[in-house]
């Protein structure tokens, strides 16, 4: 990356799969990561990590290269709490401002780090677009024991001083392509899908796109009139919300079950199509597995964002 080379990466930790290569000739070293990153029988066919890998000899290394994000300069950055919202129990919505005159270059769907005064980093993705970027947009879900969420939730005031680190993450659109877009979102993850579809609408892009956002019960869809809205403005677009456990109360006619599933039930070829999909892990590895083997999704037009939740051991 410090030579100009648009090297893919993701979550950084060798949990997301995002960044993989193939090895073509010398040696790597591996530092550690989690097995649905990349499998044993991956390994041995030369299959690799960028995130988590270190040469130890020359090396040809055979990846798709990033066009776009390794223009931008990462920077570390104090911003100031300007408001927080709560738009659902467990999710806070926060502004954060930049210094007088300050702006921060990025492409929408990348995120942040937050940096913690322990040293401990915390990140979340931008869930507005560059273009609307007098404030950076950050929706936050309550995790137990989670450092930085618990912060939010108990203590943390508004003009609150944070540093972060950004932008972050190769989750972004690629707007070399003309194929429809179909987006799944789990919970928060719809926070970087908001502001990739956010950048289309602004740039006139007019491919067609369907966003599945997938929650629990309808109290979880905590930004409810916006895809309703985007919908209403925007001929080409389509919003199905999806239900895995809608409440009684709920008294919910629409989708229910899986999220990937939905797009299953929808779709009987994606060999036309991009996907992008940020949610919990498990979302977004059968999504990934099963739009490629069972529906003809090219392997390269599907594109994953996986929140790995950070939380402290209990002491």
């Amino acid at each position: 990356m410090r030579q100009g080379i648009g090297l893919p990466y993701g979550c950084r930790n060798g949990a997301c799969g995002a960044c993989k290569g193939v090895l073509r000739s010398g040696e790597l070293s591996y530092d550690e990561y989690q097995e649905r990153a990349l499998h044993d029988h991956e390994k041995l066919a030369g299959k690799a990590l960028t995130c988590c890998t270190h040469p130890l000899t020359d090396v040809v290394f055979e990846v798709r290269e990033l066009s776009g994000a390794k223009d931008l300069a990462i920077r570390t950055m104090p911003a100031r709490v300007e408001r927080v919202e709560r738009p659902a129990e467990d999710v806070a919505v926060l502004y954060l401002k930049l210094p007088t005159g300050e702006r921060l270059q990025f492409l929408a769907g990348q995120y942040i780090d937050i940096l913690l005064k322990s040293g401990k980093r915390r990140s979340f993705s931008m869930a507005n677009a560059p273009h609307d970027d007098q404030l950076i947009e950050l929706h936050v879900r309550k995790a137990p024991g989670g450092a930085f969420s618990s912060y939010v939730f108990d203590e943390m005031k508004e003009r609150a001083i944070l540093r972060f680190e950004g932008p972050l993450g190769t989750f972004y659109l690629r707007e070399d392509s003309d194929k429809p877009m179909i987006f799944v979102a789990g919970g928060t993850g719809f926070a970087p899908i908001k502001a990739i579809i956010e950048h289309a609408f602004s740039h006139g892009d007019d491919r067609p796109i369907v966003l599945y956002w997938g929650v629990r019960s309808l109290r979880d869809l905590y930004m409810p009139g916006l895809p309703i809205e985007w919908q209403r403005d925007h001929p080409n677009f389509t919003y199905i919300p999806v239900l895995s456990d809608p409440l009684p109360e709920d008294r919910w006619q629409g989708r229910t079950g899986l999220v990937h599933q939905a797009v299953l039930d929808d779709f009987a070829d994606l060999s036309g199509y991009q996907v992008y999909a940020c949610g919990a892990p498990g979302m977004t590895d059968v999504a990934r597995k099963t739009f490629v083997e069972e529906r003809n999704l090219p392997e390269d037009e599907v594109y994953c964002d996986a929140f790995t939740p950070s939380v402290d051991p209990k002491k």
